[in-house]
């Protein structure tokens, strides 16, 4: 119950007509005389929250109560400082009820703003009351709080039926008689407390607020009515805290706030047996029966009935709640309806439900697929599994109560189904005898729907020796419904965003390990053991120019989209740099400027290798990773010493390049710190473990990844895990030949002999010519437009690679000739007789190759 009054208010701006942009609003009408609020004679049936916020003078939010959380879906830290019509979406023509020129006026009234549940459209009144500037607030700032506002969603109060009304809005005034608001609607509201006090009486501090007993229109104090109503709508109260509380709202004209009650509401649940599934607490046997019930229904303490209905809804939300998978909440629907609401219950999801393959559709009818996913009966195993098998697809026929349900989204009761109407049912339904599971029973089939979409149905049956579905089952499984369809709708959007989340991961990682000469490659990732907790580990390998083959591994910072994302453009710009053919601390040093310029986000760890299998030689460049472990052929491990670094997009720092001989038959593992990182121990120790897991004879490198996950990742890590590991093999120094030549005209036959000896050697006679023909065109544009000496290397493996260096900085490109042009048909030349061609900086100069196929 709110009392409210402000006799100023009433006084100054009776008559006055309201501020613009208040349309909608009402001043408060207090007139003397007026016959005692009609709420005093009701009884009580149950208490909703009142939301309640206080603004200060410029109209903010100073104050923000729980029950105003539940109706607008806004916590405290959000509402505080904000004005409420930027932040409850108030129509345009109430907004004047809460500016500060209107603060002097008692306003009410109504408007539709979002439900804070699912955004549905929901009518909420509204009262707004002046409070004295000199006033206490209910944070105990003096001076601060000038109005008070009350807000109810209008249908949660009606659908509790007659209670505690407000169509006559109590107002108390000094002279101790109680005077009703004009225009206000039909409400309950809950009891409230009014500001607090020296010691919570009147002004006086005597409790006896106010003269004048107000006891002729029976609102007073003392022993009148409205005290001894207060009693009863706060019985933990008592007498004495109830005529306090009339007293200080008399004495002060002010409106009571912000205490809450819970109160038991006189509900009454089916007596039988507790679920199988709940952990609710059975009641104590009484004389009426073995069950702790009387005959008629009445049995055990007050209040018990009521008290297990409320837990049993409270405990069948828990457990349908508590997974985030929408099939095994709807599995668990129907477990909790068995035995406490009915003997047997079936849950049917949309088949786009159940595959989450598309939307649910607004409007559904008989054509739409089901499947039955949750089947739960109090019967004998075996009973009905036959006829009413799980995870069966199937179509309703049009007239069927189940499509009757989803079409009119209200529940379908027959009551008592006799042998002609189950026939027909089962009929409908088709492939199987179902009246053996229908006659005689009662039938309830109850719509599931979430945020105005159908997603499917679920049916119960009672038994014939078992009461009907009575009023409070069907309100009971309404509730029910409402909650287990929330659920499974949530249960599907984590579905699909997890899996949104895994699918970009997945294409943004490589698919299968290249195939360069000299080297094998596997790795292996595994995902976190949270679905959601998805995130940037990336791992890449990747041929380079020169049969060389370059390796990364990385960890983006953080879990998510968001860091799937930025790992997929850390590898796409890994890749991009790579081309160039770098040197690996050059390489992170563009990719940190890269990052630094799209955000302060991006932020990563980063390990780069470069292996050359004909040097023999790996170099590596750090940002702030995990070292890598190198394994000789003999089974020694060592941790490379590769400094740290900072991590990407931190910058600051310059990183640096280390090179490391090895040897053929080595193995080179590099890892995430996903595989290192447990609770029982930190990043060093797990590399120790990692190097000495390493040590020993060798294994294939797929055993190897599998044991490492086995042996050091846990069943659900916390982390991603990426592993590489690169065995070095090398490339046999008889598949290669270089030549140092001088710059100068002779050396094109010269070069073009020894090439045609080196190919007749290798015997790739069947590509002498072609290849002769590229070799004189790639040294002569050399020894044209290039410095210094020239170097030619061929390299034999899955294709023969020609390379050309020398130390000139001018890269050759490839242009159009013309008919009369004397020269620019070298290059035209190579990339029409070639595989593939490139140019690519070095340390000292370039280099320009050709790949040409091998003769099967």
């Amino acid at each position: 119950m709110t009392t409210a009054g402000e006799q100023r208010a009433g006084e100054q701006h009776a008559g006055e007509r309201p501020p613009p942009g208040t349309a909608l609003a009402a001043p408060a009408d207090h007139r003397a005389g007026a016959r005692p609020p009609r709420f005093l004679d009701q009884p009580l049936l149950g208490v909703v929250s009142m939301a309640a916020f206080t603004l200060n003078e410029h109209g903010r939010i100073n104050h923000w109560n729980h029950a105003a959380t539940e109706l607008f879906g806004a916590g405290p830290l959000q509402a505080a400082g904000r004005s409420p019509a930027s932040l409850l979406q108030i129509p345009q023509e109430h907004r004047g009820a809460f500016e500060p020129e209107a603060f002097g006026h008692v306003w009410c009234g109504a408007c539709m703003v979002p439900r804070a549940d699912d955004g549905e459209p929901a009518e909420v009144g509204w009262w707004v009351y002046p409070i004295e500037p000199d006033g206490i607030g209910p944070d105990g700032d003096q001076g601060a709080v000038r109005v008070l506002a009350l807000a109810a969603d209008l249908r949660r109060l009606r659908e509790h039926g007659p209670g505690l009304a407000m169509d006559d809005v109590l107002v108390a005034a000094p002279d101790g008689s109680a005077r009703r608001a004009a225009g206000a609607r039909m409400l309950r509201v809950e009891p409230v407390l009014g500001p607090p006090g020296d010691d919570g009486l009147g002004t006086d501090g005597s409790g006896s607020g106010a003269s004048g007993s107000g006891e002729a229109d029976g609102s007073g104090h003392g022993d009148g009515p409205l005290v001894r109503r207060l009693a009863e709508l706060l019985p933990a109260a008592g007498t004495a805290a109830a005529d306090a509380i009339a007293s200080r709202v008399l004495a002060l004209g002010r409106p009571a706030v912000s205490l809450s009650m819970t109160l038991r509401l006189p509900v009454v649940p089916h007596i039988g047996d507790m679920p199988r599934a709940l952990r609710i607490r059975p009641r104590a046997a009484t004389e009426g029966g073995a069950d702790g019930a009387h005959a008629d229904g009445e049995g055990g303490a007050p209040g018990t009935e009521e008290n297990e209905t409320l837990t049993f809804l409270s405990e069948a939300g828990q457990q349908i709640g508590g997974s985030l998978d929408h099939l095994q909440a709807a599995r668990t629907l129907a477990e909790v309806l068995v035995p406490r609401v009915a003997d047997l219950a079936a849950v049917e999801l949309l088949e786009s439900v159940v595959a989450d393959s598309a939307q649910p559709a607004v409007d559904l009818d008989e054509t739409a697929q089901m499947r039955r996913v949750a089947v739960a009966h109090n019967d004998e195993p075996g009973s009905w599994e036959r006829v009413l098998p799980e995870n069966e697809t199937l179509r309703l026929a049009a007239g069927t109560p189940f499509v009757q349900a989803m079409s009119t989204g209200r529940p379908v009761h027959i009551a008592r189904m006799d042998a002609a109407h189950a026939a027909r049912l089962s009929d409908a339904l088709g492939g199987r005898d179902l009246r053996p599971l229908f006659t005689g029973r009662d039938l309830l089939v109850v719509p599931l729907i979430a945020r105005g979409r159908v997603l499917g149905t679920f049916k119960l049956l009672r038994k014939p020796d078992r009461p009907g579905f009575g009023e409070l089952d069907l309100a009971m499984v309404d509730e029910l419904a409402r909650r287990a369809a929330l659920c499974v709708d949530n249960g599907r959007l984590y579905r699909r965003e997890v899996q949104v989340a895994q699918e970009l991961q997945r294409s943004m990682l490589p698919a299968d390990p290249p195939e360069v000469p000299g080297a094998r490659v596997h790795y292996r990732y595994r995902p976190a053991g949270q679905a959601a907790q998805v995130g940037g580990d990336w791992f890449d390998a990747f041929p380079l120019p020169g049969r060389r083959l370059g390796i990364v591994v990385g960890d983006v910072m953080g879990h998510g989209l968001t860091s799937a994302a930025i790992m997929g453009q850390m590898r796409t710009a890994v890749r991009t740099l790579a081309v160039e053919d770098m040197r690996p601390d050059l390489l992170l040093r563009q990719l940190d400027a890269l990052a630094r310029r799209l955000g302060e986000g991006y932020v990563a760890t980063c390990l780069y290798a470069v292996y050359d299998p004909v040097a023999r030689r790996c170099r590596f460049a750090n940002a702030g990773h995990v070292p890598p472990v190198l394994v000789s052929e003999s089974g020694d491990s060592r941790l490379l010493p590769v400094p740290a670094g900072l991590p990407i997009g931190v910058g600051g720092e310059p990183f640096e390049t280390i090179e490391v001989p090895v040897e053929d038959g080595s193995r080179l593992v590099l890892c995430t710190d996903g595989l290192l990182e447990r609770r029982d121990r930190d990043i060093d120790e797990g590399l120790e473990e990692l190097r000495g897991r390493l040590a020993g004879p060798a294994h294939p490198l797929e055993d190897t990844c599998d044991d490492l996950l086995d042996a050091l990742a846990t069943t659900a890590p916390a982390d991603d895990i990426a592993i590489v590991a690169v065995g070095l093999d090398g490339i046999p120094k008889e598949d290669v030949a270089v030549w140092e030549l001088e710059p100068e005209p002779s050396m094109v036959p010269q070069i073009r002999a020894q090439v045609a000896f080196k190919l007749a050697e290798w015997r790739l006679d069947a590509v002498g010519d072609t290849v002769q023909l590229l070799v004189s065109e790639l040294v002569t544009n050399a020894l044209l437009h290039g410095a210094g000496s020239i170097v030619l290397r061929l390299i034999r493996g899955d294709a023969l690679l020609c390379e050309v260096y020398d130390d000139g900085q001018d890269m050759p490109h490839l242009c159009h000739a013309d008919a009369t042009a004397e020269s620019g048909r070298g290059l035209q030349l190579v990339s029409h007789l070639a595989a593939r061609w490139g140019t690519h900086r070095t340390d000292g100069g370039k280099v320009v190759w050709f790949e040409h196929r091998l003769p099967r």
